[in-house]
């Protein structure tokens, strides 16, 4: 009964912060998601419109409508990671469906002959922006056990607090140590409890320095990640034509965040002499919460043939909730260490990511009824991303970080059309520059789209293909494995899209 009673203790538990910039860029970026046909273009959309999933880029597109209609998408995804870790290479595969585009637009147009506004258009869409469904599995003989993590964590904390008291559950001294005294001790609490660490001086509560029970030169090391989830956002959208060649819109954007994110670390093949030969570390996160930005943009025609778009996003803010819950286990671990498990949740505190705004230039071209090519050029500086509130001094610390290593994103997209008779051929491409300023920790995207879709006068079908590849250079832990994982992340999308008129 005690044990129970510990979980729902911890319901109304905070606990200190353990996010960092990996959370920030988590939400960063829109992929080339939306209609099939927004995709066949790879979202080279800011300067036409006309596509409920242009709003992403400027919201003046939906007063480019000439008529009321709705749009639905679905997609299957493909994520596939080619990982390289000392010398050893493996290799994920991961299918997805999702109904991933929905929305409508409503044309009003003005029976008013003097009045120089000619229509108002009221456009609602829903889009699934980033797909967090994810499997990763790296491997290698790694000379950087998991036992320089919790070393690495302990260094520094007083050994005494960390011991369970009379009449205490390991699981209630877990939670107690995190929602009191934070999660580096925490972690210093699951060292030396698994058997991985004991302190230098058993018998002086005062001990702040650690040695590791783990005996290597090299070790066998597997580790995964599996992710779920999703950033969706839902647009609800107000544009206006003035004139014959102005377009004005601006759009209130809601999003939705969730994301379970499960890793599990395996270590064996230690030395033969040491007590510890297996250790397993298994680590379970989820994220949900909600975002908001609004959004400004214009869409301007100076012949028949060249128009311009300017937009700009304001920041978005996410209000986030973060759950974790860890399993360990090693040779030398105490007899009750399995008590603490998955069932015992930790709760952090709310708090809150801003994403830069960004500003975004469009050039297009059209060639009469014959097609078209589009060019979009968007600006944002993720040096000013930062975690809140402010005051805490961990979140403090972590901006420094962010605005030290994070810097300017240019994203170039550059998309064609080429209709015969009812036939449209579509491709594109994109190139988003890495969001760290050395660049090495995260690569520049580049990706490639094509597409074809069908007029049948009152509606229209719509297919696209659309590929992105991006290096990143990534940590099993943020700290003590200073070695990264070499991961070539791949994304393929096949969408069918149809789009009813009104």
């Amino acid at each position: 009964m005690k044990r129970n009673y510990t979980f729902i203790l911890l319901l109304v538990c905070a606990f200190a912060s353990a996010q960092n910039i990996n959370d920030v860029l988590r939400l960063n970026g829109e992929g080339s998601y939306g209609t099939a046909r927004f995709q066949g273009l790879n979202g080279a959309f800011g300067a036409l419109g006309g596509d409920l999933s242009s709003l992403n880029v400027n919201p003046a597109g939906s007063a480019v409508f000439n008529n009321s209609l709705l749009s639905l998408t679905g997609s299957n995804y493909n994520t596939k990671n080619d990982a390289r870790y000392f010398n050893s290479s493996t290799s994920t595969n991961l299918n997805s469906l999702d109904l991933n585009q929905i929305g409508g637009v409503f044309v009003f147009k003005s029976t008013s002959t003097s009045s120089p506004w000619k229509k108002l258009a009221l456009a609602f869409n829903y889009d699934l922006i980033k797909n967090f469904d994810d499997d990763l599995f790296v491997s290698g003989n790694s000379n950087q056990g998991i036992d320089n993590y919790f070393w690495d964590l302990a260094d520094g904390v007083p050994f005494g607090p960390l011991l369970i008291q009379d009449d205490e559950f390991i699981e209630e001294a877990y939670l107690d140590i995190g929602a009191t005294l934070g999660f580096v001790d925490q972690q210093a609490f699951l060292g030396y409890y698994s058997g991985i660490l004991d302190p230098v001086d058993f018998s002086d509560d005062n001990n702040t320095a650690y040695i590791s029970n783990a005996k290597y030169s090299t070790i066998d090391q597997d580790y995964s990640q599996s992710t779920t989830g999703y950033n969706s956002k839902f647009t609800a959208n107000l544009a206006s034509q003035y004139g014959d060649n102005l377009y004005l819109g601006a759009s209130l954007n809601v999003h939705s965040v969730f994301l379970d994110k499960l890793t599990q670390l395996s270590e064996r093949g230690f030395d033969g002499d040491s007590e510890i030969q297996n250790i397993t570390f298994d680590n379970f996160l989820r994220t949900q919460g909600t975002g908001f930005s609004l959004s400004l943009g214009a869409i301007g025609k100076l012949n028949e043939n060249f128009r311009i778009g300017g937009s700009y996003q304001t920041p978005t803010w996410y209000n986030l909730s973060d759950e974790t819950s860890q399993k360990i286990y090693s040779d030398l671990a105490a007899s009750d260490i399995s008590y603490i498990n998955f069932n015992i949740v930790n709760i952090y505190e709310d708090y809150t990511i801003k994403i830069p705004g960004k500003l975004t230039g469009s050039l297009a071209m059209i060639f009469g009824q014959d097609g078209l090519i589009s060019f979009d050029y968007s600006y944002q500086d993720m040096s000013k991303a930062e975690l809140r509130p402010g005051s805490d001094p961990s979140f403090a610390s972590e901006n420094d970080y962010i605005s030290d290593k994070l810097s300017t994103v240019s994203t170039f997209r550059v998309g064609g059309e080429y209709r015969i008779e009812a036939l449209s051929l579509r491709a594109g491409y994109r190139f988003e520059q890495s969001p760290y300023a050395n660049g090495g920790t995260i690569g520049d995207l580049n990706g490639y789209s094509g597409g074809i879709g069908y007029n049948f006068g009152g509606s229209r079908l719509d297919l696209s293909y659309n590929y992105s590849t991006q290096d990143i250079n990534k940590l099993l832990f943020d700290v003590g494995l200073p070695t990264p994982a070499s991961i070539t992340n791949k994304n393929s999308v096949i969408s069918l899209g149809y789009t009813l008129n009104f």
